[in-house]
This record gives structure tokens, C-alpha cells and sequence, in this order.
């Protein structure tokens, strides 16, 4: 069995630049279920924040994240994460990611809910891709080992520890063990829980699901943020409209042309995302209309074509030209909020297992992710993860939460096998935007008969259902349990908001 100082499961940003720096260490594998380049860091279009700009500061970026949150931000963590932010940013420069500039200077752009432009972007609205590009040319500069096309079906564990990986070549079917000190997880969201999502196929929730299984504790899985604007037009799939593209100018307008959004919200269109979300969708049910419209008709075309050059590309290959169109768009699953609980040294709760990136959960997001604090959340601990493992022993007190566990997975009355069209047009229904008790009722219940129904995953396609059911069942749980409306968790049947449920919800099988 082969043994490494390292393994990474995931190749998106989080991965990359964690064998990068763990490189530096030890030996390093990186496990990826597609190829190296297939991961959600491509898509990302907005950026990275950072208070680099000036009138910027840690104190404000602070500020605007915890409002964002809704009052469940973990205070520690975001001071962490808005301080540390410039030097990680130095990090991506020096490696060779080509951040727009304007006369020498790195350019800043405003997102919503962020009270000054700090929004660093490459290529325009292509930030995603050139990080992407970036960082697996230096992987493969330095040679470490990537195993692609590789699904991990298990976190082995000894002795209370995680100790390495079970995987499966999803082009030879063979099963293979690898042996680590240090297992990092780093294998992005699960957006593809939901029949409308801006994420890759490969989102499928697999590192919470593994985690999960390990012996991990999983939290805030009640929060998933839905992105308020991706492209809704017949015979194209949801691709996402960037929120920079609001941040500079771009106006909603309901299928009437009237501007919606100063009905719902003082910052209009800038707004957090949750409440431009639910806003759409409330514009869409009145109007009885499949999307609302953005509409950027009254920006300089040039400014348009300079700052958002994949989007333009996109729809005019679907027969829109944005500089003059109005844009179709309603919400999208876009991002994780919950996933593995870790401290501020990234580290979980199974000794051994670190995670980063979308498939974390260190409390920074609160109940709402701000704009563009995604990318920089990865790079920051990230290198935190690196750096606790040259010094062992150091550990971090973590947010109290409220324990949870899961009941045992039964069948009932649903005889059928699950499939993933019918899992996602459920959790779309039951566990979208809006959430009501009978619905998370029912939707829980349909889950673990699915999952009691289901039989041994032999292939990928089975391994992500697998996956998936749980990452359902954990989030459909949490959101009947949370009683009240936070930031991207809205109930319908609790539409407000409670000082009683200021806590995390906590989901394990120890």
C-alpha cells in the first residue's frame, strides 16, 4: 500500500494550492474523481475580496461579512480571514495569477452587501479560470503526484484516526488503498442536490458524505445559498451571471420592465444575496413569468465587454447580446455554506482530517457567504491547514452548536429506487429557497428510504447518489430542526427570525 505525508482529495483552488504548500513538507497526492482542471473554481466569476484598495480595511471587511451573516458568523474566524487576507493575496501573485490592473494598480470592483469596491478579478469575469490554470501548471511544474480520474469511496480510520483513503479508478474499476498522516479534503459543494444549479456535475457532496460516514462532525448543512441570478433560457443550462455584474450597474426588472428590487430591499440590487434571491422569486410567482431580467442596456457597451467578456461570449452563443438585451435570469443552488465543521486551523473533529474550501464549514459565512469571500476563505486556511502540520498539537476552540444525529435510515412507503432526477426535483421542491415544516418533513422521509432502499455502490454514478441522499438527509434535517428564517434558510411556516436559534446545528454519528 502506498503511504504519503500528504493526500488531498480535490482539485480545485483549494486542492492545488494546498499541494503546493504542503509540497514544501513532504510527499503529496492529489485525488480528483475528474481531471484536474473539472472542479467549481473554474466558474467562479466575481473574485477574490480583499481589503488591499484604499479606504479599505480588515475592521470594515470584517463588518461586511458579519452582517452578511446574519448573526451566526464566527467572530473569530472572520478576523481571521479578513487580516490574513492580503498576505494570501500576495501568495496568488507571486505564484502568477494575472489579477486585472488599471495604470499598475490591482483593480477593485464592488459586489453586493460589501460596503467599497475589493473585489480582485483576472480576465475580467474569468477570475476562476486563470487561478484554475495558474495553479495546476505549477502542480504539475513540481511534480506531484495527481490521480485522476479517481473517486474515493472511504476515510480509513485507525485508532480513532484518519489513516488514508479506499479509492476507485473510475476508468479500470480497480480498488485501491493509499496510506497518509495528513488527509485533507478539499473536494468542493453540492450543488448537484438541486435540478437548477450553476455548479459542475462533479459537485455531487462527496467529502461531507465521506466525512460524515468517518465519524465527522458536519454543520450549518441547513444553509445553502442560492445565487440570485443564473441565465434561464430555453435549451441553456443555468449558467451563472455574475454579481459584479449588479456591482457595476446591472438592474432586475420583472417581466413587465418595472425595477423590483427598491420594493424589497434599501441597497436594491446590492442587496445580500438571500433576499435578491427570495425577491425573484416572489417577482416570478406574482408575475407568473419563468425568470425576471437583468438589464445592463444603460452601461457603456465598452465597460460591459471589458469586464465581463465570458459572460457576453456565453449568451451571444445563445443569441443575446448583453450590451443591449435584456438578460433571463432566475435563482440557482450555487453554494454550501455547512459542510465539515473545522476549527481555525482547518482540522475536523476526526484526528488526521483537515478540510478546506466549499466542503468545510468554518463558521465564517454564518448563515449567509458574502460575495466573493469563497475563494479567499479557501486561501486562507488553506494555508492555515499547511502550516498546523509542521507544528502538531496546536488545535482551536471551535463555535458551541447544537448536537444532532441522524435517525436510522428506514424504508416506508416509497417502494421505488432513487435516481438523481427525482433527488434533485425533491430537494428543489422541499429544500429550495422557500422551506416549510411538511415539505422538510416529507423530504426527509422520501431520503431515508431512499438511502434504507439503495443498494452497495460499484461505480461512480452510484457512489455520488450515495453521496448525495446523505448530503440531503443532512440538510433536510437541519432545516426541519431550525425553526426560524436566517440568512439562505428561509421557513415559510417560521418567517421570522429568533435569538433562541443564534447556534449552530451540529450533525454526527459519534
Amino acid at each position: 500500500m502506498a503511504s504519503y505525508d500528504f493526500i488531498i482529495v480535490g482539485s480545485g483552488i483549494a486542492g492545488l494550492y494546498s499541494a503546493l504548500l504542503a509540497h514544501r513538507r513532504g510527499s503529496v497526492l492529489i485525488v480528483t474523481k475528474g481531471s484536474i482542471e473539472e472542479c467549481n473554481t473554474r466558474y467562479a466569476q466575481g473574485g477574490i475580496a480583499a481589503a488591499i484598495g484604499p479606504g479599505d480595511s480588515a475592521a470594515l471587511h470584517f463588518k461586511d461579512t458579519v452582517s452578511a451573516g446574519a448573526g451566526l458568523s464566527d467572530e473569530a474566524m472572520v478576523h481571521i480571514l479578513a487580516e490574513e487576507a492580503p498576505l494570501r493575496i500576495r501568495d496568488l501573485i507571486e505564484l502568477g495569477v494575472p489579477f486585472d490592473t488599471v495604470e499598475g494598480e490591482v483593480a477593485l470592483t464592488l459586489e453586493a452587501a460589501h460596503s467599497v469596491p475589493r473585489i480582485l478579478h483576472a480576465g475580467g469575469d474569468a477570475t476562476g479560470r486563470h487561478i484554475e490554470e495558474t495553479l495546476s501548471a505549477r502542480v504539475r511544474a513540481a511534480g506531484i503526484r495527481v490521480a485522476e480520474h479517481t473517486l474515493v469511496t472511504e476515510i480509513l480510520v485507525e485508532g480513532g484516526r484518519a489513516a488514508g483513503l479506499k479509492t476507485l479508478s473510475a476508468l479500470t474499476g480497480e480498488v485501491e488503498t493509499c496510506a497518509c498522516r495528513h488527509l485533507i479534503l478539499a473536494s468542493g459543494g453540492a450543488g448537484q442536490l438541486f435540478s437548477l444549479t450553476t455548479n459542475p456535475a462533479v459537485a455531487t457532496g462527496d467529502g461531507v458524505a465521506l466525512a460524515y460516514r468517518a465519524g465527522a462532525d458536519v454543520m450549518d448543512m441547513e444553509f445553502f445559498q442560492f445565487h440570485p441570478t443564473a441565465l434561464k433560457l430555453a435549451g441553456a443550462p443555468p449558467f451563472l451571471i455574475s454579481e459584479s455584474v449588479r456591482g457595476e450597474g446591472g438592474l432586475l426588472r420583472n417581466v413587465d420592465g418595472r425595477r423590483f428590487m427598491t420594493d424589497y430591499h434599501e441597497k436594491a440590487e446590492l442587496a445580500p444575496r438571500d433576499i435578491v434571491s427570495r425577491a425573484i422569486v416572489s417577482e416570478m410567482t406574482r408575475t407568473a413569468a419563468p425568470s425576471v431580467f437583468l438589464d445592463l442596456s444603460h452601461l457603456p457597451a465598452a465597460l460591459v465587454l471589458t469586464r465581463f467578456p465570458q459572460i457576453y461570449r456565453q449568451c451571444r452563443e445563445y443569441g443575446l447580446d448583453i450590451t443591449r438585451d435584456l438578460i433571463p435570469v432566475a435563482p440557482a443552488a450555487h453554494y454550501m455554506i455547512g459542510g465539515v465543521r473545522v476549527d481555525a486551523w482547518g482540522a475536523s473533529s476526526l484526528p488526521g482530517l483537515y478540510a478546506a474550501g466549499e466542503v468545510s464549514c468554518t463558521g465564517v459565512h454564518g448563515a449567509n457567504r458574502l460575495a466573493s469571500n469563497s475563494l479567499l476563505e479557501v486561501l486562507v486556511f488553506c494555508h492555515r491547514i499547511v502550516e498546523q502540520t509542521g507544528r502538531p498539537g496546536r488545535a482551536a476552540a471551535m463555535a458551541p452548536a447544537q448536537r444532532r444525529r441522524l435517525a436510522p435510515a428506514e424504508l416506508n412507503d416509497v417502494t421505488s429506487l432513487p435516481d438523481k432526477s427525482r433527488l434533485q426535483d425533491s430537494m428543489w421542491r422541499y429544500g429550495g429557497i422557500v422551506r416549510n415544516g411538511a415539505g422538510l418533513k416529507e423530504l426527509a422521509a422520501i431520503l431515508a428510504a431512499w438511502q434504507a432502499a439503495a443498494g452497495e455502490p460499484v461505480d461512480r454514478e452510484s457512489h455520488e447518489l450515495r453521496n448525495l441522499i446523505i448530503c440531503g438527509r443532512l440538510l433536510a434535517e437541519a432545516a426541519l430542526y431550525r425553526e426560524e428564517s436566517r440568512g439562505a434558510h428561509f421557513r415559510a411556516d417560521f418567517p421570522w427570525t429568533s435569538e433562541k436559534w443564534r447556534r449552530h446545528i451540529l450533525i454526527g454519528i459519534g
